[in-house]
């Protein structure tokens, strides 16, 4: 009994030792994990320069008035100094809601998504159905793959420049069109017929990088699977429905969520087919682009609130995106 009493009087009366500080744990983490800190330390000053910096830079720039009129500068030897002023969300609410703000945003806004929504589509589905294509076992496969892959492999000014000559008035897009006796679409100056011609380039640029995708995801999923399924008596459609569409589910998700990001902040397409003279047809990011280096005076504050946005959109894009595919997951067991 006494023994038992005084053991428990003993652990009780113990001290717990006191829990090492944050620059404690540092230190020790850095004493046994130096090499490692040494190996990222280049990466985290390169993403530093090229990520952060800007980053950080461009949310100040939209809490002020900066243009090219008020920004610092330097005429000849004279060195003019910064007058721009903050002015806090003025940007921001300046662009949601302010006066014109549906011909300065939001119309933009809604073919952006627009635009989005249709060129991933597209990508995914043409590219899933020539992955399905060459799945199978073909005579001269190998070549149908290296020539379907071209578009992608081509620098994209190249593309974009080509498709600009064939829909010009007097290019081989019209002049098939002429040929057949039907309408011949202004391509590069009817709004309609712009947007168009952009959808139907970026699907040609973007399409190869899903089939690509897509047919490693094939290439993944057990033979086995299908032989059980036809065994079972499962049409065509079944085994598709039921075989391939879930083992593509991982890539499936990647290819999408990477087509969204990447088309959703396409640039090089609509800037190469029509410049910053095209606005109705232009994405959000080209109009920002228009407004901080294609007009006088150059609107630095208002440009970098648009970049702001589009980061903001995209970032609440991808929290829910995730959500919906881990409970996709969860709900599939």
């Amino acid at each position: 009994m006494s023994v038992a009493v005084q053991g428990a009087t003993g652990k009780g009366s113990r001290e717990r030792e006191p829990r090492p500080g944050l620059l404690e744990r540092v230190k020790r983490s850095y004493a046994k994990h130096w090499y490692a800190y040494a190996m990222i330390a280049p990466v985290v000053l390169v993403l530093g320069a090229l990520v952060i910096y800007p980053l950080v830079e461009g949310i100040w720039l939209t809490l002020t008035d900066a243009n090219s009129l008020n920004v610092a500068r330097k005429i000849g030897v004279n060195e003019i100094p910064a007058s721009y002023n903050f002015v806090g969300f003025h940007n921001y609410a300046d662009i949601l809601w302010g006066p014109g703000s549906y011909d300065r945003f939001w119309s933009h806004f809604i073919w952006t998504i627009a635009w989005t929504a249709i060129c991933v589509f597209l990508h995914y589905t043409l590219g899933l159905g020539l992955a399905l294509l060459l799945n199978k076992k073909l005579r001269g496969r190998a070549v149908y793959r290296m020539l379907l892959i071209l578009p992608w492999a081509v620098p994209t000014f190249v593309t974009v420049f080509s498709w600009r000559l064939m829909l010009s008035d007097g290019g081989i897009v019209n002049g098939m069109l002429s040929s057949l006796h039907l309408p011949q679409p202004g391509w590069l100056t009817d709004p309609l017929a712009q947007k168009a011609a952009a959808i139907m380039v970026n699907t040609w640029a973007g399409v190869p990088f899903m089939m690509i995708s897509l047919l490693g995801g094939l290439q993944s999923i057990p033979a086995e699977l299908y032989e059980a399924a036809e065994m079972d008596g499962a049409t065509p459609w079944q085994r598709f429905r039921y075989v391939t569409m879930p083992g593509l589910r991982t890539v499936s998700s990647t290819v999408v969520l990477l087509g969204v990001i990447w088309t959703f902040n396409q640039f090089n397409v609509i800037f190469l087919l029509f410049g910053t003279g095209a606005p109705d047809t232009q994405l959000l990011v080209t109009w920002a682009y228009r407004l901080g280096f294609g007009q006088i005076p150059r609107d630095y504050a208002q440009s970098a609130a648009y970049g702001v946005i589009l980061l903001s959109i995209l970032i609440v894009f991808t929290a829910f995106y995730r959500r919906w595919l881990a409970r996709t997951e969860q709900a599939n067991g």
